[in-house]
């Protein structure tokens, strides 16, 4: 028998059977007719080649699950990795994540800049429960740090002593043991390093120097070889400390100034703004305030005095304009802002209808994956723990098939109700994807999740479906995990997905959980 005779007889299987034409269902009947032919087919093979790589308890297990496909045997593997407590691995993991941890730390306290911030940065990101993206950012900047990191720095300490790049203090220690080789600073270096000193007293912006400033500045011109003594360290330390607070006393009371003058201008501005009619003689009287100022008053202060004043005369042309300007725009503001009230509202029915499915009225897949991530990070800032629910409804396509999509899209539709009747006001519900639900159930464990939806069940079991004067019998299926069983929103979406799926294979109309 040929390929293409195969091929044909696993459509016509297909098509007796009563399943549509997709990737899984045409494999499935393909290697059942390949089989059927006693041909061997390679990529027929492959499940039977995966199960027998499983240990044999595993293989055992299988047996129970009556496995087809490919698909069907992922599900199986995911289902188990899901339920994987905590093991040996798991002890592994969080012992070497513990003793990165103790490494960074470690090197934060060494005498490296660079390595002291970037171990820092990657303590935060592990405690912080980093995704997989930021770590290899981390990992990349710490690849980078490596391969460009330079010690030729070290050499520059080679006429001072010994140098050792393993062992930096060594190095240290052979510096201050003073030996021959080390160069003794000369007289010369000695007076430009004083000059350079009395230079850096002097305020940068306080108008003159301090007594006590000016005497020590005058002892070390006088004597540069003071430099050398141990003393004159905390001498110099509280010449610099006092320079600095003479300037920031000057720079202090060069604000207090303008402030009081800045004040006294935005009070008379705002004043000439509401009373538009007398706002050319008020900015006169703000030109004229800011010329009594005389330069004892505004010490520290020509610069802003002089901007001050020439912004006055500006305001003093131009106001009458401006006020006329406003008035014969006042319409069109108006007109604007009507524009924006309505382009708000439409916005924001566009944005409800953008998160809302059409058929059901419920939250669509887009809305329901930003809420997942809202509710996700509560669990992870907050340790609110919550429930997923999914439900699928039983033998759909035969509701489709027997009495039409309208038939259908009633069922989905009615349900839909049910299932918002069912939940509570902090409860999300939405539909999944064709006829799969889903809800996400706050503060709720498993135990919680499985009352909720054993009470959808039984309100579908009980309802009447009626299309066009027809009772339609609709049961529907579901499957609960809670969050803080499992490493994460995927996986808790995952093992719902799964559990649904063991519900329908054990005869629908049912809820599975973990027991």
């Amino acid at each position: 028998m040929t390929i293409n005779k195969i091929i044909n007889n696993a459509l016509k299987r297909l098509k007796a059977e009563g399943k549509l034409l997709t990737p899984d269902f045409y494999a499935e009947a393909f290697c059942k007719e390949a089989k059927k032919a006693g041909m061997n087919v390679e990529d027929c093979e492959h499940l039977d080649g995966y199960i027998k790589l499983l240990n044999k308890e595993l293989q055992n297990d299988l047996k129970n699950y009556h496995i087809k496909t490919m698909k069907e045997f992922v599900r199986y593997v995911v289902t188990k990795l899901n339920r994987t407590t905590p093991t040996q691995c798991t002890k592994l993991l969080e012992s070497q994540i513990l003793l990165t941890k103790r490494i960074l730390q470690v090197a934060s306290v060494l005498h490296n800049k660079e390595v002291a911030a970037l171990s820092q940065k990657t303590i935060d990101l592990i405690e912080s429960a980093a995704q997989p993206e930021q770590l290899d950012q981390i990992r990349q900047q710490w690849v980078n740090f490596i391969t460009t990191y330079d010690d030729a720095f070290l050499e520059q300490l080679k006429p001072y002593g010994a140098v050792d790049s393993s062992d930096l203090r060594k190095t240290i220690e052979a510096m201050q043991c003073g030996d021959a080789t080390t160069p003794s600073t000369n007289k010369a270096d000695l007076q430009r390093l004083a000059k350079l000193l009395v230079a850096s007293f002097v305020p940068s912006i306080a108008s003159s120097v301090n007594d006590e400033i000016a005497s020590v500045s005058d002892k070390l011109r006088k004597n540069p070889d003071i430099l050398e003594s141990a003393g004159i360290e905390n001498e110099i330390r509280a010449i610099i400390s006092l320079r600095i607070a003479l300037d920031n006393k000057t720079v202090k009371d060069m604000v207090g100034s303008i402030d009081g003058v800045l004040d006294k201008l935005s009070l008379r501005l705002i004043d000439m703004i509401e009373s538009s009619d007398n706002s050319n003689i008020e900015v006169q009287k703000i030109k004229k305030e800011l010329e009594s100022y005389t330069e004892e008053s505004t010490t520290n202060f020509k610069v802003a005095h002089k901007k001050l004043f020439t912004i006055a005369v500006a305001l003093e042309k131009n106001t009458q304009l401006l006020s006329k300007d406003l008035k014969g725009h006042s319409s069109e503001v108006k007109m604007l802002s009507e524009k924006v009230r309505t382009l708000e509202k439409e916005l924001e029915a566009a944005k409800k209808e953008s998160q809302e499915d059409f058929l059901t009225k419920l939250y669509n897949k887009r809305a329901l994956d930003e809420l997942m991530q809202m509710k996700e990070a509560e669990f992870k800032r907050y340790g609110r723990n919550y429930s997923v629910v999914m439900f699928d409804i039983d033998h759909f396509k035969k509701v489709n098939d027997t009495y039409g999509h309208e038939a259908g899209d009633a069922v989905l539709s009615a349900f839909a109700q049910i299932l918002k009747k069912d939940s509570r006001s902090v409860d999300i519900v939405g539909r999944f994807g064709g006829e799969e639900f889903l809800a996400i159930l706050s503060e709720t464990d498993t135990k919680g999740g499985v009352i909720f939806a054993q009470k959808v069940r039984e309100h579908v079991q009980k309802a009447r479906f009626l299309y066009k004067g027809k009772r339609i019998k609709v049961t529907v299926s579901a499957g609960v995990s809670e969050r803080k069983n499992h490493v994460s929103l995927e996986a808790t979406i995952n093992s719902a997905d799964e559990y649904l799926y063991k519900a329908k294979r054990e005869g629908r109309n049912r809820v599975e959980y973990k027991k």
